[in-house]
């Protein structure tokens, strides 16, 4: 069994297809790139769900079983900003969206940083299975900090710190990362859902 991961961002692919692993062990965990897919896709959804959708949708209009998450950080103070626009936020990279949240937050409180982050990961089958899409969400609450510390994961990770762990998630392993991280309960969710429905497309 084929499955596609709709997304180019090489590091996402890594945390995504490590976890996806366990969930489905005898499949082939593809990325755009792999089944020569290099357009754009337009994520014009008014949510991580919406998103999330758009993107799996595209394997599976190629026929394959596509698989996409959408994600961001929803910062308090902000209105819940950057939100969806999270990975272009400020028009550049990681680096660039990272001090533009900074700049914004530079005159809020300590006390006034609180952020989550948030995923949803959607299934979309080819229109052949006359399968639904399938969603799961997950959320994961911290707070902001001033400066960065750690140089792991990717997106805001060096600056979204965590009471629990008593660090970021730049200063996280990536296998403790993925044990409380958004997209990590997202996908544990999901896997629960998906599992009995790509063993019956097994089995078939």
């Amino acid at each position: 069994m084929r499955l596609v991961l709709a997304s180019n961002n090489k590091k996402k692919i890594v945390e995504m297809r490590r976890i996806l692993c366990e969930v489905a062990p005898g499949a082939e965990i593809l990325s755009l790139s792999d089944i020569g897919f290099s357009g754009d896709i337009v994520e014009d959804g008014a949510t991580f769900r919406e998103n999330a959708v758009i993107k799996a949708s595209v394997p599976a209009g190629l026929g394959y079983i596509g698989i996409a998450d959408d994600s961001g950080i929803c910062v308090d103070a902000l209105g819940g900003r950057p939100g969806v626009y999270s990975a272009r936020y400020s028009g550049g990279g990681d680096a660039e969206n990272n001090e533009k949240l900074l700049r914004e937050l530079r005159d809020v409180s300590d006390g006034e940083r609180g952020a989550h982050y948030a995923c949803a990961i959607a299934c979309v089958f080819p229109e052949k299975y006359g399968i639904p899409p399938v969603v799961a969400e997950g959320e994961c609450h911290g707070r902001i900090l001033r400066e960065y510390h750690g140089d792991g994961g990717f997106g805001y990770d060096p600056l979204f710190y965590r009471e629990e762990e008593g660090c970021t998630f730049g200063e996280l392993s990536p296998e403790d990362k993925d044990k409380v991280s958004h997209r990590g309960i997202a996908l544990r969710k999901f896997a629960e859902l998906i599992s009995p429905i790509l063993k019956e497309i097994e089995e078939k």
